[in-house]
């Protein structure tokens, strides 16, 4: 494992923060079974950073960047992007890039570089997009400020594991946060808003011309959109929460499976059944019998 970390050089500000994991620690972390999947090598915050650039040919670890504020600019295999606040730019390893601050408006960022077994499956966690626009996040403000607090810890190896859950927990977050779009209509398609207007329709039905329509867009455009931001298609989101619902109402073990379908719109207990089986992967009766306590 190479143990070099390629940060640059550019020269820390009055209230810049820069902390690289000690080669000792590196190589403990990347045995030790609990730290082994994913750990930080190198952490830091850069405030108004003027003049900070940086480009890498053949990076041997991956590297994530938060823009909080200002502006700057990347260059992939994909081509060149401005990148403003709330943008979050994803750098995997092996993968050449270039970026930097905005000569008028100098980007402040955190970032963290990191590897790890199970590098490469979290960033595929996080899709195939190298730049996400995923706006202000104070609680992802406040996982780097976390992370930054490693430098205070001193040298032992248990604050380094920590930080290594941290950083998993970090990034299998990002993975959940609510995704949106910028439509060439002007109009923004937000997930958290077709997941509401989804929740609105729990006790009843909800068809994909009815969810596009509710947005102003075809079938065809918005199950696609829908798709590429979440991964899944929009109706089988909404029976994911309609069963989700179907979990919760068995728990109380006081209504019969037919009378919960009916509650969630199914008047076939059947169907409904048979949904359940396949989403939670027993039937309904079978899951109000666990009492696990």
């Amino acid at each position: 494992m190479g143990m070099r970390v390629e940060t640059s050089n550019w020269p820390l500000p009055v209230g810049g923060q820069r902390f690289i994991t000690p080669p000792r620690l590196r190589r403990l972390l990347a045995r030790h079974p609990l730290s082994t999947g994913c750990y930080p090598l190198a952490i830091g915050f850069y405030p108004d950073a003027v003049g900070h650039q940086m480009r890498r040919t053949q990076p041997d670890d991956h590297l994530l960047i938060y823009c909080r504020s200002g502006k700057g600019w990347l260059e992939t295999a994909d081509g060149r992007f401005d990148i403003v606040a709330g943008d979050l730019l994803l750098l995997p390893k092996a993968a050449a890039h270039a970026y930097g601050a905005d000569e008028q408006s100098p980007w402040t960022i955190y970032w963290v570089h990191f590897d790890g077994s199970l590098g490469e499956d979290f960033l595929h966690l996080l899709g195939a997009q190298t730049l996400r626009r995923i706006g202000v996040q104070p609680r992802l403000i406040g996982d780097f400020e976390a992370l930054l607090g490693l430098q205070r810890q001193g040298l032992n190896v248990l604050p380094f594991i920590h930080a290594a859950h941290r950083l998993q927990a970090m990034l299998s977050s990002l993975a959940v946060l609510p995704a949106r779009v910028n439509l060439k209509s002007g109009r923004v398609l937000d997930i958290e808003a077709v997941q509401a207007v989804m929740r609105e329709h729990l006790h009843g039905s909800l068809n994909l011309d009815e969810l596009a329509a509710q947005f102003k867009l075809s079938r065809f455009h918005f199950a696609k959109t829908y798709r590429a931001l979440t991964g899944h298609a929009p109706i089988q989101d909404f029976i994911q929460l309609k069963m989700a619902l179907a979990c919760r109402l068995l728990d109380r073990g006081d209504a019969e499976v037919r009378q919960v379908a009916e509650q969630l719109g199914y008047d076939d207990p059947y169907y409904f059944s048979r949904l359940f089986r396949k989403v939670v992967g027993m039937a309904p009766s079978h899951y109000r019998a666990l009492h696990l306590g």
